[in-house]
């Protein structure tokens, strides 16, 4: 079999046309839309890794940020709660002082109430005492109590101790004006002439006298001269009622168990004492 040599020229030619329009017309604009991809793809992924590296830079940021904030929270409600606990401590110390001012308000009251009432039972004990040794001393003696006082006080005068003696004297002689005589009721005559002798015994000199009358204080005769004082007074026999009044109102104060009926009252001992003095 001859070979057409013209054929395979053409058909060589033919392919070699073919593969140049495939190469100029297919394979480039292929291969170029390969290379425009990749380009995209790569600078997809180079977008990605930017927003990537972005987004990761804010979410440490946010993070920071979230940190930053719960430690100023805890600061804050650290510091509330201090200030909250200190206004409570201050609220607390104010009330108690309040608390002690009212307690000690109510202190005083009752201590003046009590003082009231120690005053007013030792003033009625003291008139129910006058007025029962009155009568015993007029009923038993036949003598009034004011006699009674004034020989009392004369004789007090002549008892005087050495140096009290001597100080009322020195008092009696540099004292230009009368010496007084204060009493709670109005001596008679027979009474200021036995003091005004005792007086002049006493001192060996005649002293001056001014007698006066006080409707206060307690039943008794009181000679003072230059700042001196001499005294006797029923006051003397009552004070040990005085004191156990005043510890029976400091024990209603208090709770305290209930006294024995049967016991022995305290307060008859002073009215006792008290008449047998004024009888003695």
């Amino acid at each position: 079999m001859l070979s057409d040599w013209f054929t395979v020229g053409a058909q060589a030619l033919n392919f070699l046309i073919l593969v140049w329009l495939l190469k100029h017309f297919l394979y480039k604009p292929i291969l170029n839309a390969i290379d425009a991809r990749e380009k995209g793809i790569a600078a997809q992924l180079a977008d990605a890794t930017a927003k990537k590296a972005e987004a990761q830079k804010e979410r440490e940021e946010f993070q920071s940020k979230n940190k930053i904030w719960d430690e100023q929270r805890s600061a804050l409600l650290s510091k509330a709660t201090d200030e909250a606990k200190a206004e409570k401590d201050h609220l607390i110390d104010e009330a108690h002082k309040q608390a002690d001012s009212l307690r000690a308000a109510q202190a005083a009251v009752l201590q003046n109430d009590q003082k009231r009432l120690s005053t007013q039972i030792i003033r009625l004990t003291r008139n129910e005492v006058f007025g029962i040794t009155r009568k015993a001393l007029a009923d038993l003696a036949t003598v009034s109590l004011e006699e009674r006082m004034g020989e009392v006080f004369t004789r007090r005068l002549r008892e005087m101790d050495p140096k009290s003696k001597a100080s009322l004297g020195d008092s009696l002689k540099t004292q230009s004006d009368p010496a007084i005589v204060r009493s709670t009721f109005a001596l008679p005559a027979d009474q200021r002439a036995a003091i005004q002798n005792a007086l002049n015994e006493t001192f060996s000199a005649e002293v001056r006298l001014r007698f006066e009358t006080v409707s206060e204080g307690v039943c008794g005769i009181e000679l003072s001269a230059n700042g001196q004082k001499v005294a006797w007074s029923i006051a003397d026999y009552l004070s040990s009622l005085d004191q156990k009044v005043g510890a029976l109102l400091a024990a209603e104060s208090q709770p305290a168990p209930k006294p024995d009926v049967k016991s022995k009252p305290e307060n008859a001992p002073p009215v006792a004492v008290l008449a047998h003095a004024g009888a003695k």
